[in-house]
């Protein structure tokens, strides 16, 4: 049985109307349906078109599209026709929330806008999940992860760090814009709890990622005359990166005093000398500080200096690939992973990765089908359509 319907889960009894697609508001309402909400996922005759965008165990179920939509229900309404516009009007009035990513005049002139939305359910939690906010000059543009990412300044500082503007390996700007979603949705619905007041909220993924990029990158251009510019130094020092060991890579961070002082009484570089002695020091002269570790670390094997790393209470780590991950001896003893049986055999989801001591998630389902829960869903509503 899924957490749905056995009740369980922090945001059990909380049902979701789901207008979104691709991967920023779907992995919002993946988290919620994974902590035990009724997410009942809206896609128009077509279909989501995350649905075909990898592979999958058959057509319009790629593994992208089942990971961030596990738990849902999967209801096709044709919001052109006025029957299944009647339709969503109902889903709404009995919904906790209603979350969309279209555009703001789209959703509007179907006649879903907020204001249209509260009229139905006035202590709804109306979310939107945007490219930029409709408060500023971009409201109309199309946003993508990539552009998002280049915009925000990642590929500016991977620049810095590499001599190459480039993306990150994975759609950050996606999964961290849903991430905020998720908890910008459950403080609305964390405020209706206190007051029983419905809200608007908006979230977007240029302002998300301009926040999240400088926390540490505002640095001395927050200040009124600036101390600096907006970087912080240690995140984009050139020697920032795995270091080469005898026979392989290893990540490590040797980062505050008492680290420092152990590494140093451990392994007696010839280079250590008081001018390096503080974080401050290091702090200073980090990209230096980098280079001369990694003429140190190359003197050892990987496995060498992974035992003393962790004999010295330091930070480190071999470098791993996304498929080492399902095999992880530390994931699997804490159940990351769930096997879960669904209509295309049984997948192997990477699971919750929080921990509840009373009302703990897991994965609910495996992902629907086009349509699977329409006459389902739609039955649940028959007195209100």
């Amino acid at each position: 049985m899924s957490n749905r319907a056995k009740g369980a889960g922090p945001l059990a009894g909380v049902r979701v109307v789901d207008l979104t697609a691709m991967v920023m508001g779907p992995y919002c309402t993946q988290i919620m349906a994974d902590m035990g909400a009724d997410v009942i996922k809206i896609e128009p005759p077509a279909g989501d078109n995350t649905r075909r965008i990898s592979v999958g165990p058959e057509p319009g179920m790629s593994g992208v599209f089942i990971n961030v939509n596990r738990g849902k229900r999967s209801v096709v309404l044709d919001l052109r026709s006025e029957a299944d516009r009647a339709s969503l009007r109902g889903l709404i009035a009995k919904a906790d929330v209603f979350i969309h990513s279209m555009r703001f005049k789209a959703i509007a002139k179907l006649g879903f806008g907020y204001e249209d939305v509260a009229e139905i359910n006035p202590a709804i939690i109306y979310t939107n999940c945007y490219g930029y906010g409709r408060r500023g000059p971009n409201k109309d543009l199309t946003a993508y992860d990539d552009t998002i990412q280049a915009e925000c300044g990642l590929p500016a500082v991977q620049q810095m760090l590499t001599g190459e503007a480039n993306y990150v390996g994975t759609i950050m700007a996606d999964k961290i814009a849903g991430m905020t979603a998720v908890y910008a949705t459950v403080m609305a619905l964390f405020h209706r709890e206190r007051t029983g007041a419905g809200q608007e909220v908006e979230v977007s993924m240029f302002e998300t990622m301009a926040a999240f990029m400088l926390v540490e990158h505002a640095n001395g251009a927050m200040f009124d005359p600036p101390l600096g510019p907006a970087i912080y130094p240690r995140a984009v020092a050139p020697n920032r990166r795995p270091y080469r060991t005898r026979d392989g890579q290893i990540a490590a961070l040797i980062y505050n005093d008492k680290q420092w002082a152990a590494f140093v009484d451990a392994v007696q570089p010839p280079w250590a000398d008081d001018q390096f002695r503080t974080i401050e020091q290091r702090a200073r002269q980090i990209d230096t500080v980098y280079g001369l570790l990694a003429g140190t670390i190359i003197e050892r094997t990987t496995q060498e200096w992974l035992d003393l790393f962790r004999a010295l209470d330091i930070p480190a780590a071999p470098i791993r690939s996304p498929a080492e991950l399902f095999d992880d001896p530390h994931l699997n003893a804490v159940g990351l992973f769930e096997t879960v049986d669904t209509p295309q055999g049984k997948v192997r989801f990477p699971g919750v990765p929080t921990w509840f001591s009373r009302t703990p998630g897991r994965v609910a389902a495996g992902a629907p089908t086009l349509g699977a829960h329409t006459q389902e869903v739609l039955a649940e509503l028959a007195p209100l359509v």
